[in-house]
C-alpha cells in the first residue's frame, strides 16, 4: 500500500513539474513581427496555466537551428525559411535542419514596401537609382523577399543604390534617419507605426496584380503570392487598396519537444484568436479552420495532429 501511494505521489509530483516547466519561444528582436507576435501568443498561453516565456534573437535564420536542436521549444517564422531550414538550402546549405515540426499556420505575413507619404516613388519600377535597404545580413529572408518585389518592377540590385542593413528593424531604422529612400517592412507591425509617427506619414507601394508578377516574385521566393490589403487603424501607412508580397507566418517546434506540450500549445492557439489579436493586431486574420495546411516537406509534429484530429481539423 505504502508503496501505491508512494508511486501515486511520486507521479502527481512529475507532472506538477512538467505543468511549471518553463517553455521558450524563439523570436525576432523587440519591434520586430515576430515578437509582437510572440508576446501575443505567451499571454494566452500564461493565462491558460502555462509557463511561457519569449526568448528574443536576431531572426529565424539564427533561432530555426537552436529550436531544431531542442534547445528552446518553439519558434515563430514564415513557410519560406523554414522549408529551406529542413532542406538544408540557402542560408542553412549543408546544413539541413531535420528535426523541425510544424504546430500551426498562424497568418499571412505581409510585406509594405514604404516610402514617404510625399514621395515620388509611386511604382516598384520607380526605385531605380534611388537608395533601398538591403543586405540583410542577418536576415537572409529578408534580402530573398527585396528581390522578388524588385522582380514585379523590372529590376535587379544593380538597378538601385543597395543600402546595408543587418536588419529588418536596421531597415526601418535608415529610413527614419534619411538614409534610405524606401524599405521593406511587415503590414501592422509597430515598428511600422512608429516610422510613421517619425517622419510625418509614410505610404506604401502597391504591386501589380500579374501572372507576370507572381512569376518574378517566386523566381525568388517561392512561397510568396500577393495580398491586397485595406486601409484601416491596423495598417498604417496604406493609404488605399495596396497589393503587397505574402507569404504564411508558422509557429514550429522540434522532435524532441514533448507531444504533451505540443498539444496544450495547439489548443491554447485553437482557443485564443480574440486574446491574442488584443494584444497584436496581425492575429485578427488568424482562422482556427486554417492552421492545417500542405506545408511540405515540413510536416506537422504529433503532438499538433493529435489536436487537429480530435477538432476535426485534420487531413492527411
Amino acid at each position: 500500500m505504502l508503496k501505491l501511494i508512494g508511486a501515486a505521489f511520486a507521479a502527481a509530483l512529475t507532472a506538477g513539474l512538467a505543468q511549471a516547466q518553463t517553455v521558450g519561444i524563439a523570436v525576432g528582436n523587440p519591434g520586430s513581427l515576430y515578437h509582437n507576435a510572440g508576446t501575443a501568443i505567451a499571454k494566452v498561453a500564461n493565462e491558460a496555466g502555462m509557463k511561457v516565456t519569449i526568448q528574443p534573437m536576431t531572426s529565424p535564420t539564427q533561432y530555426i537551428p537552436v529550436v531544431n536542436a531542442g534547445d528552446v521549444e518553439f519558434g515563430l517564422g514564415n513557410l519560406q525559411e523554414v522549408r529551406e531550414g529542413v532542406l538544408g538550402e540557402s542560408y542553412f546549405k549543408g546544413r539541413p535542419n531535420e528535426h523541425l515540426k510544424a504546430v500551426s499556420v498562424l497568418f499571412p505575413l505581409k510585406n509594405g514596401l514604404w516610402v514617404r507619404k510625399d514621395s515620388d516613388i509611386k511604382s516598384v519600377a520607380d526605385l531605380k537609382g534611388r537608395r533601398v535597404a538591403a543586405g540583410y545580413t542577418a536576415q537572409k529572408t529578408l534580402q530573398q523577399v527585396l528581390l522578388g518585389v524588385l522582380a514585379t518592377g523590372g529590376l535587379t540590385l544593380d538597378d538601385i543604390e543597395a543600402v546595408p542593413v543587418p536588419t529588418v528593424v536596421a531597415g526601418a531604422e535608415a529610413f527614419m534617419a534619411g538614409e534610405v529612400d524606401a524599405f521593406i517592412f511587415a503590414v501592422g507591425s509597430s515598428k511600422v507605426r512608429e516610422v510613421e509617427a517619425s517622419v510625418g506619414g509614410i505610404r506604401g507601394v502597391t504591386i501589380a496584380d500579374t501572372p507576370e508578377n507572381v512569376k518574378a516574385m517566386r523566381e525568388f521566393f517561392p512561397a510568396a503570392y500577393l495580398y491586397q490589403q485595406e486601409p484601416g487603424p491596423g495598417a498604417p501607412g496604406i493609404d488605399g487598396p495596396t497589393n503587397v508580397l505574402t507569404y504564411p507566418a508558422l509557429i514550429f517546434a522540434s522532435d524532441q519537444t514533448p507531444e504533451d506540450l505540443v498539444y496544450e500549445m495547439t489548443k491554447v492557439l485553437h482557443d485564443n484568436k480574440k486574446g491574442m489579436a488584443e494584444v497584436f493586431v496581425n492575429f485578427k486574420e488568424f482562422e482556427q479552420k486554417e492552421m492545417v495546411a500542405d506545408l511540405a516537406p515540413l510536416s506537422y509534429h504529433p503532438g499538433a495532429i493529435k489536436y487537429y484530429k480530435e477538432q476535426g481539423l485534420w487531413k492527411e
